[in-house]
């Protein structure tokens, strides 16, 4: 889960002015009834059906207060856009925050292109006007109660942009993320929006950015974006005439729509080879879009691939913005599957696969046909088993070099199998922005980049796209599932340990600690960084010896660069330390930038032909010792998470 961060605005306005302002500029007349009640409630005696005897009440102050801050605060906008609760006031997702946000990014949108226009006149190139077009696409997500959903939001955004004189298209229907930038760029669009709160829990919404090269927003571009948003907070119309006359003839193509669905499940089909048609016993798939929009574009994604059906978890396949079985509907989630292996076992499916309910991102669980055990793999497992099939099926036949992109915290392994069979893997930071930005740009590099992870399950198979989409990445796994069982006569968990007897075995133990004081983390930085020299770091960790270390905090330090520089981007406020050891162990120590916690990231390798076991019990042992000394848990009052 997401917890939203707020930007302070300097204000003497008490809660009381600011909610009576927000409601005369709520579109919405459910919230702006909700905001004027509360305030009547605390004594503003805004709405004449609230009796006195109910005013002045502590607990409707109390909530004011919460909704509408006497201090400013508001919604941040950032990289990942917005996510937070669908609820009145700037806190939260709703009809005001999301034309504030769509009238700063179509300021945004029409400066890049008189810039670029500039730019083109400066240098005497052709300067032709061409028509703005943003793409907005929507999940299921909704509160009833107060008349908010996504679709509302995609809506709104969508009147927004044609009030700026830019186009917009309503992709039909709901729609996985992923479509979004795929349809960005296929209408080479200025911009891409998905209102989606992904994974979150239900009472969530957010509103997701691309930018016009179909990869999330990074910086700067958040920043001018942000400002913009600021510039622009006032309604630019009355948002309310427009919805009540227009709510029902939006810029919306239903044929575009259905042509972008079918061209963007097509364009994967490259990327895997035909199926086989061998005698061997085939796996047979359970699948769970977890409540989600994935059902439709699972079984229409198995159809192009001409896979075998998968059966559907039934009380799970269809959008339901309520998640009655999944309070959190995170397959990662420790339980979250639980409902479909128990569906699986009852229908002897082999392997289920799970998406988040926008479908970005795949879960893969297998059943031992003997023993009815079920193995969850990890996101670096399903990521060396798609990679290293792609690269078999598409990578070698390539004329040009081919590379991939994994995430500074995902496994090794990847980068190992490239070493040794040819192509190239960079490490990005973490996230999408980052693996999809530098897979766009190695392609310009003239590299193929054919595949992209990170090990929260999110995967990007193939070259169409560079952002995570777990339909296309469900249909990779399924063939190699297919491939292994019916050519080598071996499962997914058998297929994955011949994996690591060849390449090494990597092993990883991922977690994280509570802190009850985010003020902790500059501590445990400034403690390890010791003034610049590390000399903390290199002597606590005895008996274990370092190879060499890099710190992504500014301004940066890198032990095994000539200049000492990192290569990747250095944050201040996202610091992140990595720690090599001789004994072939990697740990990543960063904390989170949306919640209180201090994660870790620890893998070791083992040589090939190694006692997976043994392996294992080394790491363990390792944990413990340098975990203890590096971050001091019992002094820094952190509670370790696994």
């Amino acid at each position: 889960m997401i917890v939203t961060t707020t930007t302070t605005t300097t204000s003497s306005s008490s809660s009381l002015e600011i909610a009576k302002e927000w409601a005369d500029i709520d579109p919405n007349p459910n919230t702006s009834k909700y905001t004027r009640d509360l305030i009547a409630k605390a004594g503003g005696c805004e709405s004449s059906e609230i009796s006195s005897s109910t005013k002045n009440d502590d607990v409707s102050s109390s909530l004011l207060e919460s909704l509408f801050p006497s201090d400013g605060s508001r919604i941040t906008f950032g990289t990942a856009g917005l996510r937070s609760e669908m609820k009145p006031g700037p806190l939260g997702m709703n009809d005001v925050t999301v034309y504030q946000t769509a009238q700063g990014l179509a300021k945004y949108c029409l400066e890049q292109q008189q810039q670029q226009q500039q730019q083109q006149q400066q240098q005497q190139e052709d300067s032709n006007k061409k028509p703005l077009c943003a793409v907005v696409g929507y999940d299921h997500r909704c509160n009833p109660s107060l008349n908010i959903s996504s679709l509302s939001f995609a809506i709104l955004t969508a009147i927004v942009f044609a009030e700026a004189g830019i186009d917009c298209i309503l992709l039909d229907g709901l729609v996985l993320t992923p479509l979004v930038p795929f349809a960005l760029k296929k209408l080479d669009a200025c911009c891409g929006i998905m209102v989606t709160a992904s994974h979150n829990p239900k009472q969530d919404n957010g509103y997701k950015l691309y930018a016009s090269d179909g990869c999330q927003i990074r910086s700067p571009m958040d920043k001018d974006i942000a400002t913009e948003i600021q510039n622009n907070l006032k309604p630019w119309t009355e948002y309310g005439k427009i919805l009540e006359q227009r709510r029902e003839n939006f810029p919306n193509d239903p044929c575009l729509g259905l042509t972008i669905k079918s061209s963007g499940l097509k364009t994967g089909q490259a990327t895997v080879s035909k199926k086989n048609d061998s005698s061997l016993d085939p796996p047979s798939f359970a699948y769970t879009a977890m409540h989600g929009v994935g059902y439709q574009f699972a079984q229409k994604v198995f159809d192009v691939f001409e896979l075998p059906p998968f059966k559907a978890v039934p009380e799970q396949k269809e959008p339901d913005p309520t998640f009655p079985t999944v309070p959190f509907p995170n397959p990662e989630e420790n339980g979250a599957l639980d409902i479909a292996k128990k569906f699986a076992t009852e229908n002897m499916c082999d392997i289920v696969l799970a998406n988040d309910p926008d479908a970005d991102r795949l879960a893969v669980a297998e059943r031992d046909r003997s023993t009815g055990v079920w193995t969850s793999f990890s996101g670096d497992q399903i990521g060396v088993m798609l990679g290293l099939w792609i690269w078999e099926q598409i990578g070698v036949k390539s004329d040009k070099p081919v590379s991939m992109c994994a995430s500074t915290v995902s496994s090794k392994m990847l980068a190992e199998i490239g070493r040794r069979e040819g192509f190239r893997v960079e490490e990005t930071l973490t996230g999408f922005k980052w693996i999809g930005s530098r897979s766009a740009s190695l392609q310009t590099e003239g590299y193929r980049n054919l595949f992209g992870y990170e090990e929260a399950i999110g995967f990007a198979c193939g070259d169409v796209i560079f952002d995570k989409d777990g339909v296309s990445a469900m249909a990779v796994i399924s063939e190699v599932a297919l491939y292994v069982y019916r050519e080598r006569n071996m499962s997914l968990k058998n297929h994955m340990q011949s994996l690591y007897e060849k390449y090494g075995e990597f092993v990883s133990h991922n977690g994280y600690y509570f802190m009850s004081d985010p003020s902790i983390i500059a501590i445990i930085m400034d403690r390890l960084r010791c003034n610049g020299t590390y000399q903390t770091l290199m002597d606590v960790v005895q008996p274990y010896q370092i190879e060499s270390f890099r710190d992504l905090g500014e301004p940066g330090y890198d032990s095994l660069q000539s200049d000492k520089r990192p290569t990747l981007p250095c944050s201040k406020s996202a610091p992140m330390l990595t720690i090599r050891f001789t004994n072939g162990c990697v740990v990543q120590l960063r904390p989170s930038g949306t919640e209180p916690k201090f994660k870790y990231y620890i893998e070791m390798k083992g040589q090939p032909g190694s006692p997976r076991e043994e392996v294992e019990n080394d790491l363990a042992n390792f944990v413990k010792v340098v975990l203890d000394r590096l971050l001091e848990p019992e002094k820094n009052n952190l509670k370790k998470v696994v």
